[in-house]
């Protein structure tokens, strides 16, 4: 029996994977596919759609559509600087606007 727990437990993690790389190829995807790309619940997306806060597509009225790769622009706004990045904009402008006595 237990043999056939694992096998049916691989069988699953095989399936979630194919289903993961489906969704890699896919260019368009429905509301159900853009939750799960993006890793957030399904009202949170719609939430999100509601208030224009996530670029979609509404073609028909109804059923939302979202461009992954304007999903994957929208993930990467906001982006915060690394402190190694900050003290280097840091050192560059001091170096910059250094004034000569």
């Amino acid at each position: 029996m237990a043999n056939e727990d694992l096998i049916l437990d691989k069988l699953t993690e095989i399936a979630n994977k194919l289903d993961e790389q489906n969704l890699l190829q896919k260019t368009v995807l429905n509301f159900n596919e853009a939750a799960k790309y993006l890793d957030v619940s399904p009202s949170h997306l719609y939430k999100l759609t509601s208030t224009k806060h996530i670029p979609h597509f509404c073609p028909q009225g109804k059923k939302l559509y979202f461009k992954r790769d304007e999903l994957d622009s929208w993930l990467q706004r906001n982006r915060q600087s690394a402190a190694n990045e900050i003290d280097q904009l840091a050192t560059d402008y001091v170096i910059r606007n250094k004034r000569s006595k």
